[in-house]
């Protein structure tokens, strides 16, 4: 047995030797079916050291061509400069003065050990790499699908001060370990640690160790203390979380991470750590290049190329960026010249607050803003922070409401002030606490008429009007956009940029675009946009109905409470808004292709809303007044040039015409009778004055005309009588033209509380009380105040 198996086996030993021995032997002559598929030992070392080999191959030529690029060049390329919507203008750069590199020996070896022990202990001794820290964070990235950084100093250093941009995926993180083994090579460890300290982001704006130190404490990186240092060191992953004055919490957090790890790389002893106590920090200084109206838009760019996800609040000063904006330069002069030049505030209280904002009426892109007088002064932005209550601007909603639910302009309701509803704890007056009769809505909509609306608003529920402005563009958590009756007179708290936004939903033919500043942005040295603000608009309002709606609120211009904005002398669409006790006064109308919001409250001491103090002559300061100066003021300078576009034409008549016809007689006339014709004017006829009211609306219908009566207590007339018409008896009119006639409502019973144009709920959100703005010292002529206003 055993002689046969030794046969067998020297028989099967020697198969192979009958043939020529293969280089490559796989699969494995001479093998069963399965075990020839079994590669040799010797198989699986050839193969791993020829594919070891290739890949040290290929990591020593990839590593032979590495070059370190020049830091200096680099910085050059990497600053972010933001432009205005002509693509050429410069309205200004992030961090552009607030990097200044010192010299290594200037910074106090305390800083570079408190860094090293904050960002990488093994600094001094690894070759540029960590590569159990990379080991560790390529396995949490495979295993968890969590990003985990695992670089060193000098590959930070490598990846975004030596790099184009802060790489992420595998290829970038081979190249960047590459560039950081060769600048552990042949650069100086300390050239290296302080070429980082120096250009790092310490938040606060400031880049590098010497800006840094100003930001935080107001001194020079020379004279940085050791708990100083250690405050430093800890934000740098983190500032804009880390910084005391975001979170105390998470910067004592870092300091007393910072402060052990020194103690463990033998930098600070531990009873040296014990004494260090947690240093105070100055407040915030902004950089010049923020300073004034300026910097409102600055901000807001950067809040945007933030949020797209392009960089983070940290990096913007050094990613190198071109970013254009939708600010067109003309237009911002001109709303800032007229807030602030053309002496429509002078005379006001220093606790008055403009704010304005102007929109592409089709894209929803910002033209030009007015956020306030000085950005490093307050870094409130009355325009996207600041609320004030909306007051009458808030009608539109409920009558875009009425007109999807079937209604039309031409429906009556009674206009009389002091009405009261259910619901309603108080009688709804109107402004001036005026009687207005039996009014059409497109009248009560001319002239701001409250208690119509308010009972329209209850007809179709407080509910559905508040979905249709969060529809037009209201945010849904807007303070006090509630669902009760007296929401249509604009008691919710609203940013104007809000309003600005709904209104462009109107001014695009029922189109909703999100507002939004930045155009495009590309990297420096790139020839495509890797973001684009603008986003397709979307139908939310029927065009029909938007439609009658505008009709609506260009009578507002042409015949109501925003007659001034005719001076355009072109299509003007828009509503006068008031709130509860003068808080808040508010303008904003629109062309067909420009959108502008102006609004003006005032903020005591404590950011409480106040009465707005008249000025400029004005009896009190409504949205006809002073809000509506403005408005007209900028919007004939941002208009100037541009073509006059008309709002589409309405479905239905723009006002009833009669036209007489002849009674047929019963025999045929010899003679021939004229052509019939419509009347081009009509009279206003005479014999009105001290008739009774019947007979005057019969007259006036005689006439082709309609008559609007308002009732006007007078002790001296007996009740029913006109006590005057407006235009005057004889006037020429266009046919169809509304008479307004005052009639007496006989002395009244008692004296009326104070009028108010407006619930007396107060917003439960304050504005926050900005800088105190300076008017031109060169005074206007005072305009007088409008009879009537919502």
């Amino acid at each position: 047995m055993t002689g046969t198996r030794k046969a067998a086996s020297a028989s099967r030993t020697a198969a192979p030797t009958s043939g020529r021995r293969r280089l490559f032997n796989y699969p494995r002559a001479g093998r069963g079916r399965i075990h020839r598929w079994v590669p040799s030992w010797r198989f699986v070392l050839t193969s791993f050291l020829f594919v070891g080999a290739v890949g040290v191959g290929a990591l020593v030529t990839a590593y032979a061509r590495t070059e370190i690029p020049e830091a200096s060049a680099f910085a050059l390329a990497q600053t972010t400069t933001v432009y205005y919507s002509d693509g050429t203008t410069e309205m200004g750069k992030f961090v552009e003065n607030n990097r200044e590199i010192i010299e290594s020996e200037e910074i106090p070896d305390v800083v570079k050990d408190a860094v090293v022990a904050a960002e990488d202990r093994t600094f001094w001794d690894n070759a540029g790499v960590d590569l159990k820290g990379m080991a560790r964070a390529l396995w949490i990235n495979v295993t968890t699908g969590k990003r985990q950084g695992g670089s060193t100093i000098t590959q930070q250093y490598a990846e975004r001060y030596l790099g184009d941009e802060t790489v992420t995926d595998y290829v970038g993180k081979l190249k960047e370990a590459l560039l950081s083994l060769k600048l552990g090579q042949q650069a100086d460890k300390e050239d290296i640690l302080s070429g980082y300290i120096n250009t790092i982001y310490f938040g606060r704006g400031a880049y590098g160790i010497q800006t840094a130190a100003q930001a935080y404490f107001g001194v020079d990186a020379k004279d940085l203390t050791t708990a100083q240092a250690v405050l430093l060191a800890g934000v740098i992953p983190s500032p804009s979380k880390w910084d005391p004055r975001v979170s105390m919490a998470d910067a004592e957090r870092r300091f007393d991470y910072v402060r052990g790890s020194m103690v463990t790389t033998g930098t600070l002893t531990q009873a040296e750590s014990d004494k260090l106590k947690m240093p105070k920090t100055i407040e915030v200084k902004r950089s010049n290049s923020l300073a004034g109206p300026r910097g409102y838009l600055l901000d807001m760019v950067r809040r945007e190329v933030v949020a797209a996800g392009l960089t983070t609040d940290e990096e913007i000063g050094a990613v190198g960026l071109k970013i254009i904006t939708t600010i067109d330069r003309k237009d911002q002069a001109a709303l800032q010249e007229t807030i602030q030049k053309d002496g429509l505030l002078d005379g006001s209280s220093k606790n008055l607050r403009a704010a304005a904002v102007a929109l592409d009426a089709s894209t929803g892109a910002i033209r030009a803003l007015y956020g306030g007088e000085d950005y490093t002064k307050v870094q409130q932005n009355r325009v996207t922070q600041d609320r004030a209550q909306a007051g009458s601007t808030f009608k539109p909603f409920t009558l875009v409401a009425a007109l999807e639910s079937g209604r039309t302009l031409d429906d009556r309701f009674n206009g009389n002030s002091g009405r009261k509803f259910d619901g309603v704890k108080e009688p709804v007056r109107n402004f001036g606490n005026q009687n207005w009769g039996n009014i059409s809505l497109l009248r009560a909509t001319e002239h701001s008429v409250n208690t119509p609306f308010v009972e329209l608003n209850l007809e179709l529920t407080p509910k559905v009007t508040n979905e249709v402005a969060i529809r037009a563009g209201i945010p849904a958590d807007t303070p006090d956009l509630k669902d009760v009756p007296s929401s249509v007179l604009g008691v919710a708290a609203v940013h104007p940029l809000d309003m600005a936004e709904a209104y462009g939903t109107l001014a695009s033919g029922g189109m909703h675009a999100e507002p939004y500043i930045v155009e495009s942005v590309r990297r420096l040295g790139g020839d495509t946009d890797v973001y684009r603000g603008a986003q397709a608009p979307e139908r939310v309002i029927e065009q029909e109905v938007v439609t009658e709606a505008t009709y609506a609120l260009t009578q507002v211009v042409q015949r109501g409470s925003g007659d001034k904005a005719k001076q355009l002398g072109r299509p003007v669409a828009g509503k006068t808004g008031t709130s509860n006790e003068n808080r808040s006064a508010w303008f904003v109308g629109y062309t067909p292709q420009v959108v502008t919001a102006v609004a003006l409250y005032q903020s005591g001491e404590n950011g409480s809303q106040e009465t707005i103090t008249p000025f400029r002559g004005y009896r009190e300061i409504t949205g006809g007044s002073a809000p509506l100066d403005i408005w007209t003021s900028f919007m004939t300078k941002a208009m100037d040039g541009v073509p006059v576009v008309d709002f589409p034409a309405r479905a239905v008549p723009e006002r009833p015409t009669t036209t007489p016809s002849a009674t047929p007689s019963e025999e045929p006339s010899e003679t021939p009778t004229e052509e019939t014709t419509t009347p081009t004017s009509a009279t206003v006829p005479g014999g009105l004055v001290g008739v009774q009211e019947k007979t005057a609306r019969r007259l006036l219908s005689r006439a082709g005309l309609e008559a609007v009566v308002v009732y006007r207590e007078d002790a001296n007339i007996p009740k029913g009588l006109v006590i005057s018409t407006q235009p005057g008896e004889g006037t020429e009119v266009p046919p169809g033209s509304s008479i307004t006639i005052v009639v007496s409502s006989g002395p009244p019973p008692e004296p009326e509380p104070e009028p108010t144009d407006e619930p007396t709920d107060a917003p439960t959100t304050e504005p926050a009380p900005p800088a105190t703005p300076t008017p031109d010292p060169t005074p206007t002529d005072a305009a007088a105040t409008p009879t009537s206003e919502g």
